[in-house]
């Protein structure tokens, strides 16, 4: 039983196809970043078995894709992860924990997320007044300001530039906004590029002066069922376990849990 690692996604998706095919929801990080992750990784039982896979993002953090256990603990071991130890970890709460308590080093946990999947579609009721409908070229301002309105709501650095990063969904097609009764943008949502049959659905957002209309349940629902009428299979999100609300919301939606995640700090090296 061991890892094996490489920086050629190409090598990597050969080595770790069926794995990746079993449950990609689960691997949906994994996935995300295949192709401009620093560092690729897939665990191999005895029998050749592959059960486990992490990708290393472009800032270096190790992001677990599904493994056991055993696999996670195997990457605390001299040599396990290569490069220096890392300063964080994310990933499904079991392996994540695992592999924490087996370095040996000091840790606290962070952020506990829940990925769901979108099964039977469920509009909002009562349903918000306005409509959804795709952002355009002209939205790009304001939708940039937004994001980084989101940024600093869910603790990320406010200061960068988000224009490039909205033309690009907007541009694709994949930027939703939701109209007021009077025809002004109230609330958004995006969906990721659609990856081994799956999409994520992210940057919810509602200004907190329209908030309490039912805007985002709104464009959210109009995000999702877009995506599965265009044929994606999977439709995703995660959501902060401590946020009550969106939680209870993505479930009115027809949103069913999948499995929780969780990223740790460590706070020092090996004792």
């Amino acid at each position: 039983m061991t890892w094996s690692f490489t920086d050629s996604a190409a090598a990597f998706r050969i080595a770790a196809a069926e794995h990746l095919a079993a449950d990609p929801a689960r691997n949906t990080a994994v996935l995300t970043l295949m192709d401009r992750a620093g560092r690729l990784g897939w665990w191999e039982e005895a029998d050749g078995t592959v059960t486990g896979v992490l990708a290393v993002t472009p800032a270096g953090v190790p992001a677990f894709g599904a493994m056991t256990e055993e696999a996670a603990r195997a990457l605390a071991l001299p040599g396990g992860l290569p490069g220096e130890q890392p300063t964080q970890v994310g990933g499904e709460t079991a392996a994540v924990e695992a592999y924490a308590e087996a370095t040996g080093r000091p840790w606290t946990p962070g952020v506990r997320l829940r990925l769901f999947r979108l099964g039977e579609p469920t509009p909002p009721d009562p349903a918000p007044a306005g409509t959804a409908r795709l952002a355009t070229g002209a939205d790009v301002p304001l939708v940039a300001a937004w994001t980084g309105e989101y940024a600093v709501a869910i603790g990320e650095e406010p200061a960068e530039d988000h224009t490039g990063f909205v033309a690009e969904r907007v541009s694709e097609g994949r930027l939703w906004l939701w109209e007021g009764p009077d025809g002004r943008p109230v609330s958004m949502a995006a969906v990721s590029r659609t990856i081994e049959g799956q999409v994520r659905l992210h940057l919810v957002y509602t200004p907190p002066a329209e908030r309490g209309r039912g805007y985002a349940a709104g464009v959210t629902e109009a995000a999702g069922r877009a995506a599965l009428d265009a044929g994606t299979p999977q439709v995703l999100l995660f959501t902060d376990l401590a946020n009550p609300t969106s939680n209870a919301l993505y479930q009115r939606l027809g949103y069913r849990p999948v499995t929780d995640h969780l990223r740790v700090a460590f706070t020092g090296l090996t004792r």
